[in-house]
């Protein structure tokens, strides 16, 4: 690659000294041929003694250093390759311009500076030429020396200039304020290159030669005149008029104006026989190159012979033990600690301590088998130790749940008359019930399921009613079903416990005065339920922190290090179980808002509720005492999950509160038509086997209404009791 290179290099600097060395020379005769005639056309203009035919041989001088030029630059850009070089392109496209600009010049249209204008830019072109010579060249020290003979070019085109704007002074010695601006930008600009960019770069002999050139009459006249052109021109009326000196610049340009010229060219030359000599340095360096790396070449290849056998020897027994071990001993390895079985370290690698390569490869390879054994054992130990742990937590609290279940039971059939006593036992069954849902969150998290008593899709609307009584303060949730759509049987206690977490996280990190609501409703991706409470505000970290917890099963030492926040946790293993999502993001009024989406397959269509006959309506009872209408009768809420699995019975089925409700009678005010207020009956709560004993002169025939009609029935009684409640208030003094 970098005989390739060197070679590459090499062959552009070859083409562009084969270019320089047929186009410089009349390339710099045609640059010398155009400032004389611009100077000689500026003369003319200005009335100066130059006659028609020294005005028409210039030009024909110029006409054939153009031609000279173009038969130069198209063969050598054509042996090269290069017959798109932009620069000469633009070079020569500007030469097609010369005749009518002389014609301007004769006639005196346009103006002289728009004429000396297009001279001046025709040489700036040539120069820009030489400037892109080398522009391919890849050395430093010759586009450096490119760039100082470009330069020097630019210097003799500033004096060129001088004698052209001092030529359009004419005897008068008057310019313009922008011909004398350019004047004084051209001897500025002059100066200054030769000094900081010509000067310092030039060989001793070059500058000795430069320096005579500058301590010749010639030069130190143009340089009075300079001098006493910007010092002592007088500004009038019509631009400004030069000092007489001025008239002595054309005899002193004429004097060093070709040895200046020479040296330009000089210049231009010597870059080219560098490039020559640097082309050939770069081909010398590539043979060399070639052979140094062929004889290294054939060095390496005789190691390489005699040591790759053995290294492939020892390699191929290694893949060997290797594959052997990730394919059968490892798997079997784990798949034992897994099982709780020890495991023989005898069938493992061993480190041998070789100091070779391959030995020191096989014993990195052992010490990874030996870590990776370490963590499934550890890993192991940990869920083993988990489950034992879990296990015994929820049997315990299990049985001690189940008891509190039983006795609010048996308070109730004891005590169901005391409305406040009923309330309290109401309290009771709901923190039991959230005690419930702890330990389901502990057999979650230890590998269980929930089990799920359920045989009937349930209808959404019901759905969020059973995970709202989940929660201790359900009082603030406010529920939305706005589709008809029902979940299958086999994921409802699931779901519920899933959305009854949620639940409980906004109610408790929300203020205990607000709202929480949740809506249920379809999508494209199945079922969306949106769960939105006021809380505190959360910082976007914090969300990409709870999120990452929802959507990846943690280690047990992450759930160890956030205790407080299992319900994440566990509502992040329902929803892969599931295959659901969870999204916590802000919500639009400041909280927090829980999106869960649940998948297509986890639904059914909800059947007809109503089969051509209307659901029962729940009637009231006989007005109370006139002491107890500004009590308020505690909420009773239909707990479709009020016990664990083993006490879902029929006794204490999920529909009981809905199916032992009897008919309630009417409540009236004298003089009043207001709606009647309902009265909760003792031991309405109790179900039909359990009554008997204390009604045994009639039994209430069972409900012949569908789970729906019920559900929906029991929701109208609810909206009407809040309803009176509300008018109540409001008829009190």
């Amino acid at each position: 690659m970098t005989a390739q290179r060197l070679v590459h290099q090499s062959e552009n600097l070859r083409a562009d000294v084969a270019v320089g060395e047929r186009i410089d020379v009349p390339l710099t005769r045609l640059m010398v041929k155009v400032q004389v005639e611009r100077t000689m056309t500026a003369t003319r203009w200005a009335g100066g003694s130059v006659s028609k035919n020294e005005l028409r041989e210039r030009r024909a001088a110029t006409d054939r250093a153009a031609d000279e030029f173009r038969q130069s630059a198209d063969g050598a850009l054509t042996a090269t390759g290069r017959e798109d070089e932009p620069y000469v392109a633009e070079l020569k496209h500007s030469l097609a311009d010369l005749a009518a600009f002389r014609e301007r010049a004769d006639s005196r249209r346009g103006g002289a500076e728009r004429t000396i204008g297009y001279y001046s830019d025709l040489v700036d072109r040539i120069i820009r030429v030489y400037q892109n010579e080398f522009s391919h060249a890849e050395d430093a020290e010759l586009i450096q020396e490119s760039g100082v003979v470009v330069t020097m070019f630019t210097v003799s085109e500033m004096v060129a200039r001088e004698t052209t704007i001092l030529a359009v002074a004419g005897p008068s010695r008057r310019l313009s304020s922008s011909g004398f601006a350019e004047f004084v930008n051209s001897v500025g600009s002059q100066r200054y290159q030769y000094d900081e960019w010509v000067a310092p770069y030039l060989t001793a002999e070059d500058r000795a030669d430069y320096d005579q050139v500058f301590a010749s009459d010639g030069w130190k006249t143009k340089v009075r005149i300079e001098d006493a052109a910007i010092s002592d021109h007088q500004n009038t009326a019509s631009g400004v008029k030069l000092p007489k000196v001025a008239d002595a610049w054309r005899g002193a340009y004429d004097k060093f104006a070709a040895r200046l010229a020479a040296l330009d060219a000089k210049q231009a030359r010597a870059v080219l026989v560098h490039a020559d000599a640097k082309a050939t340095q770069l081909e010398t360096e590539v043979i060399w190159l070639i052979v140094g790396n062929g004889a290294a070449l054939i060095a390496v290849a005789a190691v390489i012979v005699l040591t790759t056998r053995s290294v492939l020897r020892r390699l191929r027994g290694l893949h060997q033990r290797t594959v052997a071990i990730a394919e059968d001993t490892l798997p079997d390895v784990v798949a034992r600690l897994q099982r709780g079985q020890p495991v023989d370290d005898d069938a493992l690698p061993a480190v041998s301590g070789d100091q070779d390569e391959v030995g020191r490869i096989s014993d990195a390879f052992a010490r990874v088998v030996s870590v990776s054994v370490d963590g499934h054992a550890q890993l192991a130990a940990e869920r083993q130790g988990f489950g034992m742990f879990a296990a015994g937590i929820a049997s315990r609290t299990g049985n001690l749940v189940s008891r509190q279940l039983t006795l609010t039971d048996e308070l109730q059939d004891a005590f169901g008359h005391d409305e406040e006593l009923l309330a309290g036992l109401m309290r009771s069954d709901q923190l039991t019930v959230g005690m419930r849902r702890q330990i389901e969150n502990l057999l979650i998290l230890a590998g269980g399921e929930i089990p799920d008593p359920h045989t009937e899709p349930m209808r959404v609307a019901d759905l969020l009613r059973e995970a709202a009584a989940e929660v201790e303060d359900f009082r603030r949730i406010e529920r939305q079903a706005l589709d008809e759509i029902s979940v299958a049987p086999r994921v409802i206690s699931e779901i519920s416990h899933l959305l009854a977490e949620l639940l409980d996280n906004a109610t408790r990190f929300s203020p205990p005065q607000s709202k929480v609501v949740v809506r249920a409703e379809l999508v494209t991706d199945g079922l969306l339920v949106d769960i939105e409470d006021r809380g505190p505000r959360v910082t976007a970290a914090t969300y990409e922190e709870m999120n990452g917890r929802l959507h990846s099963a943690p280690r047990y030492s992450v759930l160890a290090e956030n205790a407080h926040r299992l319900g994440l946790f566990v509502v992040g293993h329902i929803a892969e179980q599931l295959g659901a999502t969870v999204t916590l993001r802000r919500s639009v009024y400041g909280g927090t808002s829980a999106v869960v989406i649940l998948p297509e397959e986890l639904l059914v269509p909800t059947e007809s509720v109503r089969t051509g006959k209307e659901a029962p309506r729940a009637a009231v009872t006989p007005a109370p005492a006139p002491g107890t209408l500004n009590e308020r009768k505690p909420e009773l809420v239909l707990h479709a999950k009020t016990a664990p699995a083993d006490r879902r019975t029929p006794e204490r089925s999920p529909e009981r509160p809905v199916e032992s409700k009897p008919p309630l009678p009417s409540v009236t005010r004298e003089g009043d038509a207001k709606p009647a207020l309902p009265e909760r009956v003792p031991q309405a709560h109790i179900a039909e086997r359990l009554r008997a004993p204390h009604a045994p002169e009639t039994a209430v025939d069972q409900d012949a209404a569908t789970p729906e009609e019920v559900a929906d029935a029991w929701a109208d009684y609810e909206h009407g009791t809040q309803t009176v409640e509300e008018e109540l208030r409001q008829d009190q003094p």
